[in-house]
């Protein structure tokens, strides 16, 4: 992994419907022990409690911090936060965290929850990571200064589902060396120690979180090289979604990247929705789209997303993506992007050719 990475989750526009709701089933349950409904944490939110039920469900950045506001002033316990991270699992985190636990080593986990953690659902401006001496490995926590008294639950919140969601990619106790928080202890600080098993520092200048790098190298007891490629994909998909697209693209995306014949015919996929061929390409067309549009698309973002992430031939990134030849791959992604597929991965090396 490299020694310092940097991620930005949160869109420039805060009201731009760019989360799912992973991570916050955990809340809801959490509050529901209390004889809290999902109806009340979600009221005025504009969020709608079966959308928790919904994988293509998207909210805004402004709409979750929202919901943390509604979850501190309706929980009986001052902790909640902590609890309810605790409870995550790794099917909470959906395709996000099977991507994970299938991942070949913890190094390659953690680089690719960060590559995606638009979709965990941060809080944070930034995530900055580096390893100091070769021994200690720090995430940090950057432009807090948006969440005001928010801050504490969204940290509590945040590092308790990681922390849960590290240990059971690993089935270890997660090794934690010390935690620091930019703010008082809490009335609830001992649970802090209790939970993240670690000492903690409150008053801080910044939030850190220390960990042991020796963990990066521990293999995933879960590790699938085709489980962790087919999940990998999906979420780089799911990334280049664009707000406001309609629920029978998503739906179209879904079941094209699940079938078993990667891009079938689209009389299968309007088969698989319940529609005649007729209605299927009609409802497209109203929306000034074809099924064809939408393969491509998603080809494109895969095919880019390899070109730039991989050592993959050109061949096989073509096969990938479903073309019989590198040939037809070339045509289709000069015409998708103006550009060939080795001048895209290399343009400096390309104009010297």
């Amino acid at each position: 992994m490299k020694p310092i990475k940097l991620v930005t989750p949160i869109s420039g526009d805060l009201d731009a419907p760019t989360q799912n709701l992973l991570g916050l089933a955990a809340l809801a349950a959490e509050l529901g022990a209390e004889g809290i409904s999902v109806r009340d944490l979600f009221a005025r939110t504009g969020v709608d409690a079966a959308q928790l039920e919904d994988a293509h469900a998207r909210i805004s950045h402004r709409q979750r911090l929202a919901i943390y506001r509604n979850a501190m002033r309706l929980a009986k316990r001052s902790d909640v936060g902590l609890l309810a991270g605790a409870r995550q699992r790794i099917s909470d985190y959906g395709i996000y965290g099977y991507a994970m636990v299938s991942s070949p080593t913890f190094g390659d986990a953690l680089n690719f929850s960060l590559d995606h953690v638009t979709m965990a659902g941060p809080a944070v401006r930034q995530i900055s990571f580096r390893i100091e001496s070769g021994t200690t490995a720090i995430l940090r926590s950057h432009g807090l200064d948006t969440l005001g008294e928010l801050l504490p639950f969204a940290a509590e919140f945040w590092r308790s589902s990681m922390i849960v969601l590290f240990s059971r990619v690993l089935e270890l106790p997660f090794p934690s060396k010390c935690m620091i928080f930019p703010y008082p202890p809490p009335i609830h600080w001992r649970n802090y120690e209790r939970l993240f098993n670690c000492p903690i520092d409150f008053n801080a200048d910044r939030m850190e979180w220390h960990f042991d790098a020796k963990v990066l190298d521990l293999p995933c007891p879960n590790a699938n090289p085709i489980t962790a490629e087919i999940c990998q994909q999906v979420c780089d998909t799911v990334l280049t979604k664009h707000p406001g697209e309609s629920d029978l693209v998503r739906r179209i995306r879904a079941a094209c990247l699940n079938s078993p014949n990667r891009f079938p015919p689209a009389s299968d996929i309007a088969s698989q929705l319940g529609v005649s061929l007729r209605t299927f390409h009609r409802r497209l067309a109203d929306g000034g789209l074809s099924y064809q549009s939408i393969v491509d698309e998603i080809r494109r973002s895969l095919a880019t997303e390899l070109l730039e992430n991989t050592h993959m031939s050109i061949d096989q990134v073509a096969e990938r993506i479903g073309f019989a030849d590198a040939t037809s791959f070339r045509k289709a992604f000069k015409k998708w992007t103006n550009r060939s597929p080795t001048d895209f991965r290399s343009p400096e090396r390309s104009r010297q050719n």
